[in-house]
């Protein structure tokens, strides 16, 4: 009988468990699918390790996401902007509602333009928009590299991630140059021609692509649309692949960090992806949205109204161009007319060295992170940052490279500096022509001092600690400042950087006096190592022994 119980209270047991199990809300539509594609995706286990993947925390990261930021807002503006726009060169007679305009000819590229400004709902808002961020895009990435470049974060294991920043640069200022050009106004077809221009002074096969570009003598009627899908299809396409392979380049190697306590080379201290970093990113995003949307509806920026259609016999007052082409621009304006004449041919040295230097400058950026590499011989990663007074000649030449860039900017506008300075542009020009070759030296050589003395002052901060203002008169008349020792953290910062000797060749002859070959990029090499990381490049840093003997005595 007990038996019998047993076994019926067993059945009850199991049937109220089977009852609750039925009586279980069946999962819903939404876990449905994410079971679905976890098991043929594996989306699961890929989000598990990656969102929770730490991210760093410093202002200058931000730098990166204006620059991501501002290219959705391009994508997203240019989409509303090709609904309206007419890529044609043909001409034909403008009826608007732009009054001053009626009866002129020009091309349905212009007109279209001006039926954006003043006729579509948000035309003229989002063309701002637009064009505003174009400018924040290329000025993000310029000083997001710039910052990259400062603090060494383009070491290895990352230099094929500097490539990427690098092209994305260079496709962006390519990218500028021809939307800028699309609304074929007087002010946009006087840059085009500076680019025709450019083009000619190639020799031999300069005149046969100015012919195949324009589809015939300048200015034709193709170049707008020809200028259009490269414009909206080809660069967008070929910058939105290599921004999503710097983006996981960057999840796959782990962010850069500043050197601090708990800072090292295999670990990240930070936020995680989810949900700090993403809110933030979120938040981040809409903030860049509406700086943009404020400046497009404040800021008149590229008023086409103003400048006419273009003409081939007219020249805008005050032309220039955007500040990212103003480098190339300033290199032409203050090169001297040179010429050679041989043969029946000319060739333009005052154009085509310009034209030249100006590639010659961006590809000596996008190399430096290799050059760097076989001058030190360092093949370990780096995902800690330098700070720049630690590495002066490199900071130097950061420095002088944009004090290059300020002084040929100055000489791409020395018609408006000369009007509203009232100076003379013949002036400008030889200050400017002069400025090429002085000003860089100098802003080296201050930098590199400068860097040298913040390393001096760091060294004496960790020996001395630092200066409280305070004066005391000790028992015997002696008056001496109070110093308040540093923190452990502050100290860690200050002293965790590397004094690596440099690269050396070595004695030439062996223990036997026999004389080994030494080539001459192993001379260059260490040259180069003794330049940029020598004795003369770093100030030593103290160490354990010095410290203690200073702040153990009564003296400190």
């Amino acid at each position: 009988m007990d038996d019998a119980a047993r076994t019926v209270n067993g059945q009850a047991r199991v049937g109220s468990s089977t009852d609750s199990a039925r009586r279980a809300d069946p999962p819903g539509k939404g876990e449905k699918l994410a079971d679905w594609a976890d098991g043929r995706l594996g989306i699961y286990s890929l989000a598990k390790a990656n969102m929770r993947k730490v991210f760093p925390d410093h202002w200058s990261f931000m730098l990166g996401e204006v620059c991501l930021y501002s290219f959705l807002i391009l994508i997203l503006t240019g989409i509303y902007l090709t609904l309206f726009f007419e890529p044609s060169g043909a001409e034909v007679v403008y009826h608007g509602s732009y009054g001053p305009m009626n009866g002129i000819i020009m091309t349905k590229a212009y007109e279209s333009t001006l039926h954006i400004s003043f006729d579509v709902r948000g035309g003229l808002l989002i063309r701002q928009i637009h064009h505003w961020a174009a400018l924040v895009f290329v000025a993000g990435m310029f000083v997001h590299m710039m910052r990259v470049f400062f603090t060494g974060a383009f070491r290895k294991p990352r230099e094929i991630n500097w490539l990427f920043g690098w092209t994305l640069l260079f496709l962006a200022i390519l990218t500028g140059l021809t939307g800028y050009s699309l609304p074929d106004d007087l002010l946009s077809g006087t840059g085009v021609r500076f680019a025709d221009g450019a083009i000619l002074s190639i020799p031999i096969v300069g005149t046969y692509i100015s012919m195949f570009l324009f589809g015939g003598e300048f200015p034709g009627h193709d170049i707008i649309s020809r200028f259009f899908p490269i414009h909206v299809l080809l660069l967008p396409g070929i910058m939105l692949g290599l921004v999503v392979a710097h983006l996981i380049l960057v999840f796959y190697h782990k962010h850069t960090q500043y050197p601090g306590p708990g800072h090292d080379q295999k670990s990240v201290v930070g936020m995680p992806f989810l949900p700090v970093y993403m809110a933030k990113a979120g938040g981040f995003f809409f903030l860049v949205f509406g700086v943009l949307a404020i400046m497009g509806g404040i800021a008149t920026i590229n008023p086409v109204w103003a400048f006419g259609p273009y003409r081939p016999d007219l020249v805008t007052t005050g032309a220039q161009p955007d500040w990212y082409l103003g480098f190339s621009e300033g290199l032409i304006r203050v090169m001297p007319g040179w010429e050679i004449n041989a043969w029946g041919h000319t060739l333009e040295l005052g154009v085509l060295i310009p034209f030249s230097v100006f590639p010659l400058f961006l590809l000596a950026i996008g190399v430096y992170p290799f050059i760097e590499a076989w001058i030190t011989g360092d093949r370990r990663e780096h995902h800690i940052l330098d700070r720049p007074r630690n590495t002066p000649v490199r900071t130097a030449l950061g420095v002088a490279w944009l004090s290059l860039y300020v002084v040929l900017l100055i000489g791409g506008g020395n018609d408006i500096v000369a009007t509203h300075l009232h100076l003379a542009i013949n002036s400008i020009t030889w200050f400017v022509r002069i400025s090429v070759f002085v000003v860089p030296v100098l802003a080296f050589v201050v930098t590199k001092r400068v860097c040298l003395g913040l390393q001096r002052r760091d060294r004496d901060k960790v020996l001395h600690g630092r200066e409280t203002g305070l004066i005391k008169m000790l028992p015997h008349g002696e008056y001496i400042e109070v110093h308040e020792p540093l923190t452990q953290d502050r100290l860690f910062t200050l002293t965790q950087h590397e004094q690596d000797p440099p690269y050396e060749i070595g004695p030439l002859e062996d223990a036997n006096g026999v004389r080994r070959k030494v080539t001459l990029g192993q001379r260059v090499r260490a040259s180069l190592a003794k330049g940029m990381f020598g004795p003369d490049t770093h100030i030593p840093k103290p160490t354990e022994q010095e410290y203690r003997e200073i702040t153990s005595g009564d003296h400190h």
